[in-house]
C-alpha cells in the first residue's frame, strides 16, 4: 500500500478544545482520539501542557498523551509553551512537541506573556532538553499570526520569515505558518510559503489555516501548490485562539480530506469513518456547534476514494 501523498494533522483535541466553554471529560477525549485513529488519522495534537488554572480543559493532558501513545503508528503531538511544559510532555511520552511562536509582538505578549525574542530562547531551551533526554522527539515551531493579527493588524512578512529562520537556528526541526486569526488569502499564502521554503528549505513545516472568513480550503490549496505537504485541521471546524479576538474556526478536517481525495491526492484517511468520528466529539461537548459542508451534504454519488474526480 502506497504511503499518503500528504499528512493531515488533526489538532481538534488541543486547538479545537482550547477555546470552547465546556470541558470535555477525559473518557470522551480518549474515545474521540480512538475514532480519529480508526479513520486513518496518523498525527494528532492531543493536548497542551499549560497550567491547569489557565486552561482547565487541558488538566488531563498527561493522561490523554499516555493513552494516545498506545495506538500503533500514531504520532502523538503536544503543544508546549516553555521548558516546563516540555518536561511534562516528554515525561508523558509525547512523540512531537510544537511551540507557538507569534510573529506579532502584541499577540506574543497576550498569548504566552513573552516577547518574540524570549520565545526563540524558549525554543532553544526546549531543543536542548529534548536533545538531552529524548533525542528521537521532534520539535516544531509554529509561527502564529503569520498572516496578520487582530491585536496588531499588519505583520511584516520579513518578520515572519526571519522568526522562522531564528527558530530553526535555535534547534527546531521544522517551522510552519499559522493563520491564527483567519486573515490570509491565497496569494499571500503562496508568497509567504515560497519565501519560507527559500529560506529554510525542507524544514518548512505545516500550513495551519483558519476558516474565519471562508478561505481556509483555498489557502490550503494555495499552500499545497507551493509544495506544502502537511496541513493542520480540526474535526468539525472546532477551535480558535482565546487570545485572538474573533478568531473562529480551524479548517474542517472532513472538508479538507474530501477536497484532496477528490483531487486524487491521497490522505490515508477514510472519509466515512472520519465523519463517524464526529459522534464522540458531539457526545463529549453537547450543545457545542460543529461545522462542515461535507458531513452535511454527504459524499457525491459514486464517489470513490483514491480516484480522481474532475
Amino acid at each position: 500500500m502506497n504511503p499518503p501523498d500528504i499528512l493531515i494533522s488533526e489538532v481538534g483535541p488541543r486547538d479545537g478544545l482550547q477555546s470552547v466553554k465546556g470541558t470535555m471529560p477525559t473518557a470522551d477525549k480518549l474515545r474521540w482520539i480512538d475514532a480519529l485513529y480508526a479513520a486513518g488519522v496518523r498525527e494528532i495534537e492531543v493536548a497542551s501542557f499549560v497550567p491547569a488554572r489557565l486552561l482547565p480543559q487541558m488538566a488531563d493532558a498527561a493522561d490523554v498523551v499516555r493513552h494516545a501513545v498506545t495506538l500503533p503508528g500514531l504520532t502523538v503531538m503536544a503543544l508546549v509553551p516553555n521548558r516546563k511544559g516540555a518536561e511534562a510532555a516528554l515525561a508523558a511520552g509525547a512523540h512531537k512537541l510544537t511551540m507557538p511562536v507569534s510573529a506579532s509582538v502584541a499577540h506574543s505578549l497576550a498569548n504566552v506573556r513573552k516577547t518574540r525574542e524570549e520565545m526563540v530562547e524558549e525554543v532553544r531551551a526546549v531543543s536542548d532538553l529534548r536533545r538531552e533526554i529524548a533525542p528521537h522527539v521532534k520539535l516544531e515551531a509554529g509561527i502564529s499570526t503569520a498572516f496578520g493579527c487582530t491585536l496588531q493588524g499588519d505583520v511584516p512578512e520579513d518578520d515572519v520569515i526571519q522568526l522562522a529562520a531564528q527558530c530553526i537556528a535555535a534547534g527546531a526541526d521544522e517551522s510552519g505558518l499559522s493563520d491564527t486569526v483567519g486573515y490570509a488569502n491565497p496569494a499571500q499564502v503562496r508568497r509567504l510559503f515560497r519565501r519560507l521554503r527559500a529560506e529554510i528549505g525542507d524544514k518548512a513545516g505545516a500550513a495551519h489555516m483558519h476558516n474565519t472568513r471562508g478561505l481556509g480550503l483555498a489557502n490550503c490549496l494555495a499552500a499545497y501548490e507551493e509544495g506544502v505537504r502537511t496541513f493542520d485541521a480540526s474535526l468539525g471546524g472546532l477551535g480558535g485562539c482565546p487570545y485572538a479576538p474573533g478568531a473562529s474556526g480551524n479548517v474542517v478536517t472532513e472538508d479538507l480530506v474530501f477536497m484532496f481525495e477528490a483531487m486524487g491526492v491521497r490522505t490515508g484517511i477514510d472519509i466515512q469513518k472520519l465523519i463517524a468520528a464526529r459522534s464522540p466529539l458531539i457526545a463529549g461537548l453537547p450543545g457545542e456547534p460543529v461545522y462542515g459542508m461535507t458531513p452535511e451534504a454527504g459524499l457525491p454519488k459514486g464517489f470513490m476514494q483514491g480516484t480522481v474526480h474532475v
